[in-house]
């Protein structure tokens, strides 16, 4: 017999009749569906657990400190958690601190909206080498993630070289080249700050395998990279050859987004700029190069491809030649990845999703997902918020349809919260949240910026508890 179900036999613990989900991760994902199940259900109470003490995910740790607009859901988000049927628990660590099955004898569902904290790995011989970075951690290192607080990036070299061509390899590529007066009031970290102010970083790269037309970044993050002050962009004609040619065939957004490149490609930009970026496409990367003392990456050596095949199936094939390119500092920008969070959930490892169908997780009545640990790590917020929205329906549709069994009183946070003090973990609920808000908000007037965020979690957990 399991811990919980001991506990609620010695507590009788007893509950209000409507449905209990609780969701996993306080992210996007987690938020969004949130939402929609109390909108949808008026009798239903919702439990968000994460790992931090801090709300919000990607919104707080992935959007770019200077893309502040991008942060309002965080306003939705906290009108959510301050639901009366909705309740936050941070600092709490799901399949550590609590398992999945002790969840779900708790709550009529559960969500894993755990988003994806994994680094795809490039795969290449030295990688590992200092001077090497994913793109994750990069982020997580200017916008104030803990596990990433000491990162300290080397910035004492010319070149960077960015492998990745999407909307965080853009936004890494213009915070390195960013003039430091245009982020010093966003909420970057004051340590990243003092890098980037004595950064000799002058030219970024931003490479992909194939060719301009499957580029994956979205118009308004180029056109940022095209409007950086004290920058011009370096491209190479080559790589825009038959692209005029093919224009008019091509979906209004790509066209758009194609024209801008190949304008870029024309004008280059203002001579006297001091900094460059440029793309460059039809490369794979296929081994990082050590200096001369073995101890840090000094370059990276590149594979040139053709592209066969058409439309969304192309592919990049190599041809045999091979480019090195001279970089101190190299960010790996191909995508986030899930990993497993229990061994009683499945997980497909090759995909690295849970796997599910439209958000009900593969042969496990009760469990579903939303986000990327449900589809993959991709799309906006936006993407984030119609999939979660979906995955809340398709619960809400099994619990009409008598797939979940409603009749049964289920304790809910009564039962975890009288679990978690026998194991002696301490939760941050949404009140104790909003004291880090107020210091971090408090730290970062006195700087003239909109937040200074705590990079140390006792120093989190200390604030909140106080």
């Amino acid at each position: 017999i399991s811990a919980l179900f001991i506990l609620l036999c010695v507590r009788g613990l007893s509950s209000s009749s409507g449905p209990r989900v609780c969701i996993v991760g306080g992210g996007p994902a987690g938020f969004y569906t949130a939402q929609q199940l109390l909108k949808a259900r008026q009798d239903a109470a919702v439990d968000i657990y994460e790992r931090l003490p801090v709300p919000f995910g990607l919104v707080r740790f992935g959007v770019a400190p200077d893309h502040p607009e991008v942060k309002n859901v965080i306003n939705t988000f906290t009108q959510t958690a301050q639901h009366e049927r909705c309740s936050f628990h941070g600092n709490v660590n799901v399949g550590k601190d609590v398992t999945i099955d002790e969840l779900r004898q708790a709550y009529h569902a559960v969500v894993l909206s755990y988003g994806a904290e994994g680094n795809r790995s490039m795969g290449i011989p030295g990688e590992d080498l200092p001077g090497v970075f994913s793109a994750k951690d990069f982020v997580g290192w200017y916008n104030g993630l803990p596990s990433n607080k000491e990162l300290h990036p080397d910035l004492s070299f010319e070149t960077a070289v960015i492998l990745g061509q999407g909307n965080v390899a853009l936004d890494v590529a213009r915070i390195l080249l960013a003039p430091v007066e245009m982020l010093k009031e966003t909420d970057i970290t004051q340590n990243a700050l003092e890098a980037l102010a004595g950064s000799k970083v002058r030219r970024v790269l931003i490479v992909g395998r194939r060719g301009p037309l499957q580029i994956a970044c979205t118009i308004k993050e180029l056109r940022e990279m095209v409007n950086l002050p004290n920058t011009r962009a370096d491209m190479l004609p080559a790589d825009f050859e038959g692209i005029a040619e093919a224009l008019k065939d091509l979906p209004r957004p790509r066209k758009r987004l194609t024209e801008l490149m190949m304008k870029a490609v024309k004008e280059g930009g203002d001579d006297k700029a001091e900094k460059c970026w440029g793309l460059r496409f039809f490369r794979s990367p296929v081994e990082v190069l050590a200096g001369a003392d073995e101890k840090r990456a000094a370059g990276i050596r590149l594979a040139l491809n053709k592209l066969e095949g058409s439309g969304e199936s192309v592919r990049a094939e190599v041809t045999g030649q091979l480019e090195d390119v001279d970089c101190g500092l190299i960010i790996s920008s191909i995508g986030y990845k899930s990993i497993p969070i229990d061994p009683a959930v499945p997980f497909d490892p090759r995909r690295a999703i849970v796997p599910n169908e439209m958000g009900r997780v593969q042969d496990t009545a009760g469990l579903y997902c939303s986000g990327w640990v449900k589809r993959g790590p991709t799309g906006v917020i936006a993407t984030t918020m119609n999939d979660s929205f979906d995955t809340a329906r398709v619960l809400i549709q099994d619990m009409e349809a008598g797939k979940l069994d409603l009749s049964v009183n289920k304790p809910g946070a009564q039962a975890i919260t009288a679990l978690l003090q026998t194991r002696g973990v301490r939760m941050v609920l949404f009140s104790q949240w909003e004291k880090i808000n107020a210091e971090e908000e408090k730290r970062g007037k006195s700087l003239g910026k909109a937040r200074e965020k705590l990079l140390d979690v006792d120093e989190m957990l200390k604030i909140a508890w106080s």
